[in-house]
């Protein structure tokens, strides 16, 4: 039998706990919760700390910088965070993923998306919600860097694939290949002040510049 998908949920409203759950359980295949509660401990404490995947309440922690400090050291520790948020200031979602969350989805957003982030996360899959599509869509940049056709066709086929080695199998290169164009693209991005340090970013990045549509993810 397949291994469940588990989550950490780290939130501090007793009942967007239990509506998470719930939402989580209806999941076909249901989803499970290991952890839940009002600090990042459970995260980091077991069983939280083997999640697949953190919900994180961003404004859990009241100083935003010390929000964005716990976010920082859980993607450090090489989590998977969803920043769970009932703002949808445009400057905070694309911090989120510059600092390393794997999406950026609102309370309003709902069921749906939660579990199609939360699988997606899992997975190693990008997931562009509507709130994080507009907050893209709003901050689009006129300092687009000049990508190859090879690095461009790399870049896509690594947002539509769950691992770098289902890229080189596609594309008919060797992973390290795979891993130098991608590196290269990072570079022209940080070449030109935008760096992203994390495949979230990345996917931000090229639908700001028009590379590929949030629909096509």
């Amino acid at each position: 039998m397949e291994k469940p998908l588990t989550v950490a949920i780290v939130d501090d409203h007793p009942a967007i706990r239990a509506g998470l759950r719930a939402w989580y359980a209806a999941a076909d295949p249901p989803i499970q919760v290991v952890a839940a509660g009002p600090t990042p401990m459970v995260a980091w404490t077991p069983p939280g700390d083997g999640a697949d995947v953190v919900i994180f309440d961003l404004y859990l922690v009241p100083e935003r910088p010390a929000a964005y400090g716990e976010l920082r050291r859980l993607v450090n520790a090489g989590r998977k965070v969803i920043v769970y948020t009932m703002r949808e200031d445009e400057d905070i979602a694309l911090n989120c993923l510059d600092l390393g969350a794997v999406t950026f989805l609102t309370k309003a957003e709902g069921e749906r998306y939660l579990v199609e982030a939360t699988v997606a996360a899992a997975g190693d899959r990008p997931c562009i919600p509507p709130a994080l599509a507009g907050a893209i869509a709003a901050s689009a940049r006129s300092t687009q860097p000049r990508l190859s056709d090879r690095e461009l066709e790399v870049l896509v086929e690594w947002f539509q694939s769950e691992s770098k080695q289902l890229v080189a199998q596609r594309i008919g290169i060797t992973v390290r290949t795979v891993n130098t164009y991608l590196d290269r693209v990072r570079l022209k991005y940080a070449n030109v002040g935008r760096p992203a340090s994390t495949k979230a970013a990345l996917v931000a990045r090229a639908i700001q510049d028009g590379l590929v549509a949030a629909e096509d993810l």
